[in-house]
């Protein structure tokens, strides 16, 4: 299996393109800012065919040249129909500082929606570019946060977006952030996840399940049995 990754734009976003083998289909998670060309360089270096863009939530960050880049190939992009919005509004629900902010950084909140998009079925996985993906909903981040999962010859790979980093995880205080729904996701998706697996985050090093069950303060029975 091919993967490459890349860190791009003014929040250190992390960008994944992932492929079974060079001179094959690939797919690309977490297009954001500063990241298509990155993206098709990395294509035409390994000779590979982009069939997809997948996201795991729809912030600025991870979604910004997602459009760009499918739309170049003529190809979907994958989002939870809960963050769709996002990708056409990304400034949705920010206070006027932040929207400001936002503005300066890249020139207007209003995006195109990519040309063709499609939203990810609760609990049915894609089978694209000959990879058989897992897609989890993990909301509290973003009400459309999702888990990207894969195996490959290295165990299984989890993409956990702004779901699980490495000593941490994603704020619950941005417009649709839910510290509850993150709690549960926590919960019920990461600690019941294999502790083998790969944790390839969208910030940030990447790590195992085994070594954030172990060290994250986030994933201990105290914080996560807060109740609400």
């Amino acid at each position: 299996m091919f993967i490459a990754y890349f860190v791009a734009g003014p929040w250190q976003a992390n960008c994944y393109v992932v492929s079974k083998g060079e001179g094959q289909e690939a797919i690309a998670i977490d297009v954001g800012m500063d990241a298509a060309q990155r993206v098709d360089t990395t294509l035409a270096e390994h000779h590979l065919e982009l069939s997809a863009v997948l996201l795991t939530h729809g912030h600025i960050d991870h979604c910004a040249q997602a459009g760009l880049l499918a739309d170049a190939h003529g190809c979907p992009v994958w989002v939870h129909e809960a963050d769709r919005g996002l990708l056409s509004d990304p400034g949705k629900g920010l206070s006027a500082p932040m929207a400001a902010s936002l503005d300066r950084l890249i020139g207007t909140r209003t995006l195109s929606e990519p040309a063709h998009v499609e939203c990810y079925e609760p609990g049915v996985g894609l089978a694209v570019a000959g990879l058989d993906i897992s897609v989890i909903h993990a909301p509290g981040h973003t009400p459309g946060s999702v888990l990207l999962g894969l195996d490959s010859q290295r165990g299984r790979l989890l993409f956990t977006g702004d779901v699980l980093f490495a000593g941490s995880i994603g704020r619950t205080d941005l417009p649709g952030g839910d510290d509850a729904a993150m709690r549960a996701s926590l919960r019920e998706k990461i600690r019941t996840a294999p502790g083998q697996a790969h944790v390839l985050p969208g910030h940030g090093p990447s790590t195992t399940v085994k070594h954030e069950l172990e060290n994250n303060p986030y994933l201990t029975d105290s914080y996560l049995e807060v109740q609400y």
